[in-house]
């Protein structure tokens, strides 16, 4: 009887992470959680359920926010990549992650990069959202901590800053 198992494909991926080209070869059935994680060792992207119902493992991916454990690596060949750790601006807190630090927006902090992703990723969009529209935005994403209600005070804060000239 013949095997029905065959060898891991192997392919090679260019993309941009964080604004870094990288070229890479993974199996094709890598998870882009976990070409982040244990490729490229950026560990801010969390694994949280690894069935999209966290959200913990959000990344930008062309600008939009997606959940990385249902892309596959070789699918992000010749796209951009951003993560948590991607935001920094000249080796500070993004005003997004400022803004969840000065409203006290995480308790265990296991959910707070996948937020602070779609919070960014609303505010691109949109700079001036309801709370309707940024709950909305975050309703992919589970926190067991906080209530919420500090992540949308964080939120709303960080558009403040933005419309009052600072940058998001």
């Amino acid at each position: 009887m013949a095997s029905t198992a065959r060898a891991e494909e192997r392919l090679t991926v260019h993309l941009t992470v964080n604004g870094q080209p990288l070229e890479e070869t993974v199996d094709a059935r890598l998870l882009l959680v976990h070409f982040i994680r244990d490729v490229l060792e950026l560990t801010g992207t969390h694994v949280g359920c690894d069935t999209t119902s966290c959200g913990a493992c959000a990344v930008l991916l062309d600008g939009r926010a997606v959940k990385s454990c249902t892309v596959f690596a070789v699918q992000a060949d010749g796209r951009d990549i951003v993560t948590i750790e991607g935001l920094e601006q000249n080796g500070a807190p993004h005003p997004v992650q400022a803004a969840f630090f000065e409203k006290h927006a995480m308790d265990c902090g296991y959910c707070t990069p996948g937020m602070v992703i779609s919070g960014y990723s609303l505010l691109q969009r949109n700079g001036d959202p309801t709370e309707d529209e940024i709950r909305e935005a975050i309703s992919g994403n589970l926190c067991r901590c906080t209530g919420y209600a500090n992540i949308v005070d964080a939120i709303r804060t960080a558009a403040e800053h933005q419309r009052n000239g600072g940058t998001v």
